[in-house]
């Protein structure tokens, strides 16, 4: 035999079983604690990173609107507020490749991956149809919730091109989802972080007219959007059709065949996947509503303290994205302890990292806020101030909120989208939404009042959740015998 080292590559090649790729994560024993924190985090960081620059491409479209002027950048939250709820639904819904994909490696089935996979795609065509019949209505919208005519006029500017990333953004988590159960998680980074340069080159030159372009103010930012996430997109297409690693599937071929039970098993898992991330970022987008009707200043002072709550979020967005594949890999192969490991090694860091951000927010949020709002400029004066107080209870609402984002994860992997569903529409819309409302108008302690009942929302959300995932057997969301292995 060759003593030459054997690749990574080949390494998994070598490990086709039946013409199916299988990780070394989907045929280890099970592993220690130490060991599947290694493991955790090695499949974790490559998603973290690609939620911390997806977002980068939004915050960089926030910061850029800032530019153009305070009008501009409450128009854009106004805009978010709509689109960015139903854009997560859309993609909550084709969360549900992941574990599919997942659960049909740990048990050796080639043909259902092929089979989720291509229909993610299909699934993408249908709800991007549908949700962009919503966004082009979208001035409607804010004028009957009571926004002021100028500034949904100049919201709507936006998403007339802003709906077209809808497909392309939605299908990349059918492709995503197959890549990472793999054990495939750099090569989504890296398009993502390239992205970030396309949608920034994109902005500098369609919003304010540089390199010959006309200036397009918050359309240029819409075009600049859909673009990116045509890139992307169709990068990964030709990633997946061209590597080796997933020639076995033959994803392309009579790509256009229908396939309706498995389509229908996608929408039956991931519609109350999508619901709930919509429900939550409904929350928020809610929240804005309400501070529109505050005032210009409350809007953008909201704004800004949500974008770094926001971008703190996505690391615990990213663990729970490891933890629903590692707990789908464990679940296929009916390992008891895998699931257990998996599941509390993945919600311990994600609380964990949220402390950090916590003291962050409380300690230094003149800093944080100064990246969005330029200080020097009097009309920010108000705004700065307001953040302030925002971010404070932004802070205090950081671990509850990385607890219920790697819970739901990891209840996904397990296929419990249901029940979790309908925990987070009580916690969100029944205790955190009214608490909001109330405290903010009805007791008049205005914007801090609706920031503490979306901290109540995300407190009941979270503790509910872990009392489910810690009682997961008791509750048969263990669908058949396991084994402790």
């Amino acid at each position: 035999m060759s003593d030459r080292p054997i690749s990574p590559e080949e390494r998994i090649r070598d490990s086709v079983t039946d013409g199916i790729v299988i990780p070394p994560e989907a045929r280890s024993d099970s592993l220690s604690w130490t060991g599947e924190m290694r493991a955790t985090l090695s499949l974790a960081w490559p998603l973290v990173f690609t939620q911390l620059a997806q977002f980068s491409l939004n915050i960089t479209d926030v910061i850029m609107m800032g530019w153009l002027g305070r009008d501009f950048l409450a128009a854009g939250s106004l805009a978010s507020a709509l689109l960015h709820p139903l854009l997560l639904f859309g993609i909550g819904s084709l969360s549900a490749v992941a574990p599919m994909v997942a659960h049909a490696i740990g048990s050796g089935e080639p043909t259902s991956v092929r089979r989720t996979a291509r229909q993610g795609i299909w699934v993408a065509f249908l709800l991007a149809a549908i949700l962009m019949l919503i966004i082009f209505q979208a001035e409607t919208i804010f004028l009957a919730t009571g926004q002021q005519p100028e500034i949904a006029a100049l919201s709507q500017s936006y998403l007339d091109f802003a709906a077209f990333s809808l497909f392309p953004a939605i299908g990349f988590i059918a492709m995503r989802s197959l890549t990472s159960a793999h054990g495939e998680t750099k090569i989504v980074l890296g398009v993502t972080i390239l992205s970030f340069f396309v949608n920034f080159a994109g902005n500098y030159a369609l919003m304010f007219g540089h390199f010959g372009f006309p200036r397009l103010e918050l359309a240029g930012a819409g075009i600049s959007t859909s673009v990116v996430n045509f890139f992307v997109f169709g990068f990964m297409l030709v990633y997946v059709g061209r590597r080796r690693t997933y020639a076995a599937y033959d994803l392309f071929a009579r790509f256009w065949r229908p396939d309706w039970p498995r389509f229908r098993e996608i929408l039956r898992i991931g519609i109350p996947i999508g619901f709930m991330v919509m429900v939550e970022v409904g929350l928020f987008s809610a929240a804005t509503m309400l501070m529109g009707w505050l005032g210009t200043d409350e809007l953008a002072a909201h704004t800004v303290a949500m974008q770094c709550a926001a971008l703190a979020f996505m690391v615990p967005l990213g663990l729970g994205q490891a933890a629903t594949i590692r707990i789908g890999l464990a679940y296929g192969r009916r390992a008891m302890d895998g699931i257990r490991r998996a599941g509390w090694v993945s919600i311990g860091l994600g609380v964990g990292f949220m402390a950090i951000t916590c003291s962050l927010f409380l300690t230094i949020p003149h800093h944080l806020i100064e990246l969005f709002l330029d200080p020097l400029d009097p009309v920010n004066t108000v705004p700065i101030a307001l953040a302030v107080s925002y971010l404070a209870f932004a802070g205090l609402f950081q671990l509850v909120d990385g607890l219920q984002a790697v819970t739901s994860s990891a209840l996904r992997g397990l296929g419990d989208t249901r029940g979790p569903m309908m925990i987070a529409v009580f916690g969100y819309w029944v205790c955190g939404l009214p608490t909001s409302y109330i405290l903010g108008f009805v007791v008049g302690w205005r914007g801090t009042g609706i920031w503490i009942g979306l901290a109540i929302g995300l407190a009941v959300t979270g503790l509910i959740l872990a009392h489910r995932f810690w009682n997961r057997e008791r509750l048969g969301l263990l669908k058949y015998g396991m084994s402790a292995a």
